[in-house]
């Protein structure tokens, strides 16, 4: 079904009358599917004018002239669309199926309200691989698994997970919450004890660990030792942690901090070590339980870290992990012994998490990503200034959050900037992610090289112009047909509108823009959504000052990549790059504990 405008008729849906909004107007582009959802020789295509698809008296007859008993439906919008078409066809009796990863949304709170709306009542949410197996009459995994392929080599399939339900959600929860007040009851020196021993236990295992991050989610080898050292510490740190003291609050009462109880940590593939147990060992070392939602291509890590923590002396059921997809994190983040969320993931994820928290009242803590800018100004050294800004866009695919997106550089130093930059990206070491000299390796997955090169030729469809040094180097052509590899890409000459500009590519990619003036280039810096981490390279100057009260990102960095963090430090993002307390620092307290007021204790 087609939503079809007529300029002559003018039947458009009275909302967009009321803002002379002409979309999906026939014979234009607006009106056009993509390549991959054009109609095939044979299917019929239906005209419609509002939101449900039964508004056209034509799908009715071809329904039944098939005599249909399932609907499948994908498109947008999730939220007006889709829902409407799901609800009228669950008034006729058919079975809904929704295409749960071929569903879209330009609102995406609203998207999430209506998942959750017809998942409990009209439609069924179904990965497009299980749709089409059930299609074919094949029955369908049970329970749902999900297989992981190689970055490296995307033919071989490394392992799978089942994908955990409401069921397991609960029972791992309600152990967790059982586990709680044992472990809250013993002393700090002893908690502060079992969390060093799991950072040393880490320490002993980093090389094999190391070797786990390198072939699941393709970090290169050296990155994925940093990133064990980098866990150890920040769980070593967390060990130090305590709510502190009961100062007075006035004639008659004091107050304390308590522990939430049962805290949902939501985490992400690419930091599968790091960003876990910085949030898992500040919860546990203030006398919280955790329940952990690894991604999937993070989930054999994931377990593997349990394993130790466990060994090391950390209670089997205080923190315990369940496998999954965004419904597992959907069912953990709902159950009712759930008492706060922590999450690093996509904006989409955020905003599912919001929708779960804000309807149970919880509290929610998420880093959302980042589309982060390093300006390059006056008296910066160039080459110094060219090589952190590449190796901060292209280390490990750029997929860290903190990546440098983008670089905004001085009109007057552009040419030699830029001549600096596709030189230091040419210098990095593209490859296979075993070989500990490689800076630069694959994709996670052949689906987002994909997404990723589609938005580069989108990119370069809007007139920008694109260089990837290595993508004429020998050996190029046998990476990319291996293993899910793109070369580092640098674009320049992209509207600042663009989605490349725009939105965060989580690839090797890093665009290039031009600033006249220093104001200009706060502008450019700043006209994202986004807000994570900015960067100044310059000389002396007024600069430096300007930069700090006008940035508007969490995370400020002079002279530096934006890439990084260290395991002290608050980390935090404005706008839509974070929700709640930042991590680390005093964000873990406030997060992880709550006040409690007490009058007339003896």
């Amino acid at each position: 079904a087609v939503t079809t405008v007529d300029r002559e008729t003018d039947r458009r849906m009275p909302h967009w009358k009321a803002a002379d909004r002409w979309l999906c107007v026939g014979g234009t582009a607006g009106h056009e599917a993509p390549e991959a959802l054009r109609p095939r020789a044979g299917e019929a295509v239906v005209s419609k004018t509002h939101f449900s698809a039964f508004g056209a008296p034509a799908l009715e007859r071809e329904l039944a002239a098939l005599g249909s008993d399932t609907l499948v439906l994908a498109g947008v919008h999730l939220h007006g669309c889709v829902r409407a078409t799901a609800l009228d066809a669950y008034q006729r009796g058919l079975e809904v199926w929704i295409a749960d990863d071929a569903v879209g949304s330009d609102d995406p709170l609203h998207a999430a309200v209506t998942r959750r709306y017809l998942e409990t009542r009209a439609a069924r949410f179904l990965a497009v691989d299980e749709v089409l197996t059930r299609l074919a009459g094949r029955a369908a995994l049970d329970p749902p698994r999900l297989a992981h392929r190689s970055p490296r080599r995307t033919a071989e399939t490394l392992f799978s997970i089942p994908v955990g339900g409401a069921r397991e959600t609960a029972a791992a929860s309600a152990a967790a919450s059982a586990a709680g007040p044992a472990w809250r009851a013993r002393s700090e020196a002893d908690r502060r004890a079992i969390l060093t021993a799991v950072a040393e236990t880490f320490e002993r295992a980093a090389e094999a660990l190391a070797r786990s991050i390198a072939e699941d989610v393709g970090k290169p080898l050296s990155q994925a030792r940093a990133e064990v050292a980098r866990t150890a510490a920040l769980v070593r740190n967390a060990a130090a942690l305590t709510p502190g003291g009961e100062p007075a609050a006035g004639s008659g009462s004091r107050f304390r901090r308590v522990p939430r109880g049962v805290v949902a940590a939501v985490t992400p593939w690419n930091n599968p070590l790091a960003i876990p147990w910085g949030k898992i060992a500040p919860a546990v070392a203030l006398s919280n339980a955790v329940v952990w939602k690894p991604a999937p291509p993070a989930s054999r890590v994931a377990v593997r870290s349990l394993e130790l923590a466990r060994e090391a002396g950390l209670p089997g059921d205080l923190v315990d992990a369940v496998p999954g997809d965004h419904r597992t994190a959907a069912a953990l983040m709902g159950d009712a012994a759930v008492e706060a969320v922590t999450l690093s993931g996509s904006s989409t994820a955020g905003w599912a998490a919001q929708e779960v928290c804000a309807r149970r009242r919880i509290p929610l803590q998420a880093e959302l990503g980042g589309n982060n800018a390093s300006i390059v100004w006056t008296g910066a050294d160039l080459g110094r200034a060219a090589a952190l800004v590449a190796a901060g866009a292209f280390a490990f695919a750029g997929q860290r959050c903190t990546a440098n997106r983008r670089a905004v550089v001085e009109t007057g130093v552009f040419d030699a900037f830029l001549d600096r930059l596709a030189a230091a990206t040419g210098a990095l070491a593209w490859g296979d992610p075993l070989d500990p000299a490689t800076e630069v390796g694959p994709l996670v997955s052949a689906d987002a090289r994909d997404r990723v090169a589609a938005t580069l030729a989108a990119a370069r469809a809007s007139g920008a112009s694109t260089l990837a040094p290595h993508a004429a180097t020998a050996g190029a052509r046998e990476l990319e047909a291996a293993g899910a590899y793109l070369p580092p890409t640098i674009v320049v000459g992209a509207p600042p509108d663009a989605e490349i500009v725009q939105e965060e590519t989580f690839g090797p990619v890093l665009v290039v823009e031009r600033a006249a003036s220093f104001d200009e280039a706060l502008v450019l810096a700043n006209g994202v959504r986004q807000g994570l981490v900015a960067a100044l390279f310059s000389g002396p100057g007024p600069w430096r000052e300007r930069f700090r009260e006008a940035a508007r990102a969490g995370v400020l960095k002079w002279d530096a990549s934006t890439a990084d963090a260290d395991a002290v430090a608050p980390f935090g993002g404005w706008k839509t790059s974070g929700i709640g307390p930042p991590e680390r620092g005093p964000g873990d307290l406030e997060f992880y504990t709550r006040v409690q007021t007490l009058y007339g204790e003896a």
